[in-house]
């Protein structure tokens, strides 16, 4: 019998819960891994690579790592502090009801929030067949031939229609109209977006204000903001008869009572889909929508999945014409749209699967009734209500009750919207009850009782819907729990999201988001707020963005933080204009250049040429660095004109460039402000900051970061850090106060996605985010010591290191076997794997990024699948393979490739099980390898019929 074991408190160390959450490998296996990089110490790696010059002095430093039980008391003392009340506020924000199997088993599922963009259809048939679907709905509410997977939100949707109009109108006109019944948040936007470009906005009465012939396109709200629903087909025929596009925005559930956009002969309609199930969240995220004619699909911003084939003829989903408009013209690009809205695109699709039409009709139905019942109660009280005719909203003329009443108002739990001085606004919703409506009665005065009114139809009759919509058979499936739960999983399993894999993607930073992170978003508190109630009201929200803020400036060096913008490349547009304004403030508005390497991503000239900058490029050298000598003549010639410049840190190339430092001091020599790309920020939180080096703004990708998940390609939130010069000449609001103009819908953009940063910051501390660069560092650089020799790393310092990614050129297999970086994409599906990025920054290579969340075993597992596939390139190269006819060549392998005739020169099990991918939980490519050129031919961006579905599910 062994002798017992004796305990001992006197050594105890507690346990590190914050690296262990985020940092993938253990402290024995990180000190296996360095003795294959060749260093003795993680310390020692990271002064290799990120140069001296450069490091930051001092640690970061906000308390200790807080547990998750810490961390989740504190954002519970933090929500309390946000009072929910009842929103009957409108303006594009409405309660919703998310059915709980939606909640639970996409808002709250990782296989549906780790996925990344489906750039790899192969591997992510469900969330594209949810976005199809999406696409499918919104063009039978639009009416229209053909919608996009999703924009950022409705204001910035309706500036990519306005820029949108201007690229494909006949007419030559340099104005744009905006019915003055827009949402003014809408209409701030559009002024933001139209100045630098040299438009005219005209904002007035459609009737009165607009004149066909002095316009490129007009926006028209349906129903309007202040509850007027009216049809716009006539005035529509005349902006046609002058040449001139059509805009209108429209709510997706009016539309299922009211005749559509594309009935009255509109050429794009805008919107938003949150009513569809997706929570207020204090403004985002949400999924707006673009529907447009099929004359004009190709001009369409944004991304479009579509129906193709793959190699055994089986129908399969794509992206469509995926080569986007920043990256084919560049600075010439009139829109830097680089993401989407998926995890809220699926959500309220799959919203409209649930419902189906009927019951979307139905919500629909009840919304206006209670609404009309509300307006009998005001009428009957003596107040004037208008509009007339009105599907959720009315405005009521109150004179000087107006404080009163919305004072009593809040008192009865209900927030109503204030409209100048002298008016109130109203919206109902799906989650308005009878309890609501009695409130508001009681706010105004009266002690009124539902029952007491009888409501009829206020409607237009000439508004009135009279065509079918939702006709497919998606959205008449059996809506039992058991099916949609089914249905919704089934989707899923196509895919192939990080908590399945390694997801290795260069420049996007797929790295772990931990559920204690992520608990928070559905909160009520957090969820349910619309984003324009009184600040009293929003004092947690406001606290923890602050704090958030403070925290980023630490990290970055920055004085000051925007969190307005909710993508990167918002935030990229929304760093540029805020240089721009900078510049005219202190009467040197004509600095118009922007110098921008070669090697930058397509967003950095389109953003440049939205804010009416002029780029010039400046050249790379074979390393991938800067060319400082042409960087330096260009700074010269253009140094009276020169409005900044645009670099990535570390550079796209993955490397610590050791000129950064002279970069910016040329460009401030010369007048002009230095933009950084936040993009690899990972390889640099606190180890290095922007602001220290001589960076003037940058934008971070919390979505990559500090741990928002990518959700399948969206949400996203790219705020910007300045310097203190620049803080006065932040993104402003029309419901807050600032210079800048909007960049986005609502004040703080996305705002109920930031407490996973937040959290995210408060469970790792200075410390431990510290270690969570270094491990990055180390795991990049591990995988690139691992396939040395088998590939080569195309990019690396002096000290032959990388920073927290390396790109492998595979180049050379194609010239020596004809194996190109699609056909290693592919083979590594077979393997478990996602891709590294592809062929970018230079074509036919791939960018490998770990991150540091990922373990040894995983990465080890990655470089073993990689090798395999280099010795069955040797195969080929040798003759032991065939050419067109190997494992390579025709990847991925399916189940099908299991059964029926074989006829391969190589083995089913070579095929199926590749070194690095699992037997008993293998994950299996639901097709094979999609036709893309057939797919763009044939382009079909709505469901097909049902027999496939039927077929698919045998």
């Amino acid at each position: 019998m062994s002798s017992p074991v004796e305990f001992s408190f006197t050594d105890y160390q507690p346990y590190d819960f914050a690296n262990r959450r985020h940092i993938g490998p253990s402290p024995r296996e990180m000190e296996e891994m360095l003795k294959v990089v060749g260093y003795p110490s993680l310390d020692a790696l990271i002064d290799d690579t990120v140069p001296a010059s450069i490091r930051q002095k001092q640690p970061l430093s906000w308390g200790a790592p807080m547990t998750e039980r810490e961390a989740l008391d504190r954002l519970r003392e933090i929500a309390n502090k946000n009072t929910n009340l009842v929103s009957l506020i409108g303006q594009g924000y409405y309660g919703t009801i998310t059915p709980p199997v939606i909640q639970r088993c996409i808002l709250e599922n990782p296989a549906w929030y780790t996925a990344y963009t489906p750039y790899q259809p192969e591997i992510s048939q469900g969330r594209l067949e949810a976005l199809l679907n999406y696409q499918t709905m919104v063009c039978d509410l639009t009416g229209l031939d053909v919608a996009n997977a999703s924009l950022l939100d409705e204001a910035t949707a309706a500036a990519e229609a306005m820029a949108m109009s201007q690229r494909v109108a006949s007419s030559k006109a340099n104005a744009f109209f905006v019915d003055e019944n827009c949402h003014p948040q809408t209409i701030a936007l559009i002024h933001t977006r139209a100045e630098p470009l040299g438009w005219d906005v005209i904002v007035g009465d459609p009737d009165q204000d607009l004149d066909p012939a002095q316009v490129f396109g007009a926006l028209f709200q349906y129903p309007g903001t202040y509850g007027h629903v009216r049809d716009f087909t006539k005035i529509i025929a005349s902006l046609h008869a002058a040449g001139a596009i059509a805009t209108v925005a429209a709510d997706p559930l009016a539309l299922a009572l009211l005749k559509s956009p594309g009935e009255m002969g509109a050429d794009i309609a805008v919107g938003c889909t949150q009513r569809f199930g997706v929570p207020m969240g204090y403004g985002g995220p949400h999924a707006a929508y673009m529907a447009v004619k099929d004359a004009y699909k190709r001009s369409m911003p944004g991304r479009l999945v579509g129906v193709s084939v793959d190699a055994r003829g089986n129908r399969a989903y794509r992206l469509s014409l995926q080569t986007r408009e920043q990256h084919i013209r560049r600075e010439k690009a009139t829109s830097n749209i680089c993401t989407a809205q998926v995890l809220l695109a699926v959500m309220a699709s799959m919203y409209g699967v649930f419902h189906g039409p009927e019951g979307i009709k139905a919500i629909a139905q009840s919304v206006h009734l209670k609404a009309v019942r509300l307006a009998m109660g005001l009428e009957k009280l003596g107040f004037a209500v208008e509009p007339k005719v009105f599907f959720d909203t009315i405005t009521v003329h109150v004179g000087p009750l107006q404080g009163a009443i919305m004072n009593a108002a809040v008192a009865e739990g209900v927030n109503l919207r204030k409209i100048g001085s002298d008016r109130i606004g109203i919206s109902l919703d799906e989650r308005s009850r009878p309890a609501t409506l009695e409130a508001v009665w009681k706010a105004f005065g009266a002690d009124f009782r539902i029952a007491e009114f009888e409501p009829s139809y206020r409607l237009p009759d000439e508004a009135l819907r009279n065509t079918p919509y939702m006709t497919h058979p998606i959205f008449h499936m059996n809506r039992a729990e058991s099916e949609m739960t089914r249905y919704i999983r089934r989707l899923s399993d196509r895919d192939l999201a990080l908590d399945r894999a390694m997801i290795p993607l260069g420049s996007c930073t797929m790295k772990l988001n931990a559920t204690a992170e992520m608990l928070p978003i559905t909160w009520p508190e957090f969820a349910e707020l619309h984003p324009f109630v009184p600040d009293s009201q929003s004092a947690g929200y406001r606290e923890m963005i602050d704090d958030l803020a403070d925290k980023l400036c630490q990290v970055t060096g920055y004085d000051a933080f925007s969190m307005q913008p909710n993508s990167g490349a918002q935030g990229e547009y929304a760093g540029l204009l805020t240089i721009r304004n900078y510049h005219i403030a202190r009467g040197e508005g004509h600095r118009d250049i922007c110098l921008i390497p070669t090697s930058a991503h397509g967003t950095n000239p389109a953003s440049a040429q939205m804010v009416g900058m002029k780029v010039v490029p400046v050249k790379s050298r074979e390393n991938g660095d800067i060319d400082m000598d042409d960087f330096r003549a260009k700074a010269e010639q253009y140094s009276a004109q020169l409005s900044c410049c645009m670099i990535t840190y570390p550079s796209t190339h993955g490397v610590f460039e050791e000129t950064v430092r002279e970069v910016c001091e040329i460009t401030h020599r010369h007048g002009g402000q230095v933009y950084l790309d936040g993009a690899n920020m990972n390889a640099m939180v606190g180890l290095s900051r922007p602001g220290d080096i001589g960076s003037d703004v940058s934008h971070l990708n919390l979505h990559k970061t500090f741990c928002i998940p990518h959700g399948g390609g969206g949400p996203g939130m790219g705020p910007i850090g300045v310097k203190a010069h620049l803080a006065p000449h932040l993104p402003g609001h029309p419901e807050r106060n600032g210079e800048g103009g909007a960049v986005s819908a609502a004040p703080f953009g996305s705002a109920s996605i930031l407490p996973i940063s937040w959290s995210y910051c408060l469970m790792m501390g200075g410390e431990g985010l510290t270690q969570a660069t270094k491990v990055a560092i180390l795991n990049a650089n591990y995988i690139a010591a691992r396939l040395k020799g088998a590939y080569n790393v195309l990019y690396t310092s002096k000290s032959g290191r990388v920073a927290h990614e390396c790109i492998i050129d595979t180049r050379p297999l194609a010239d020596s076997a004809g194996i190109t970086v699609d056909d290693i994409a592919k083979r590594l599906i077979d393997c478990g794997f996602h891709a590294p990025t592809m062929s970018w920054p230079v074509a036919g290579t791939l960018m490998i990024e770990p991150t540091e969340s990922e373990t040894k075993a995983e990465i080890d597992r990655f470089c073993d699948a990689m090798l395999a596939i280099r010795e069955e390139v040797r195969a080929v190269e040798d003759g032991r393979m065939d050419k067109a006819n190997n494992p390579l060549k025709n990847a991925p392998h399916t189940v099908e490739d299991l059964v029926g005739e074989w006829n391969r020169p190589y083995s089913r099990e070579q095929a199926c099980f590749p070194p690095g991918s699992f037997r008993v939980d293998k994950y299996w490519a639901p097709v094979n390898r999609i036709d893309n050129v057939y797919g763009d031919r044939n382009l079909i961006c709505t469901c097909p019929p049902v027999e496939e579905y039927a077929q698919a599910a045998e």
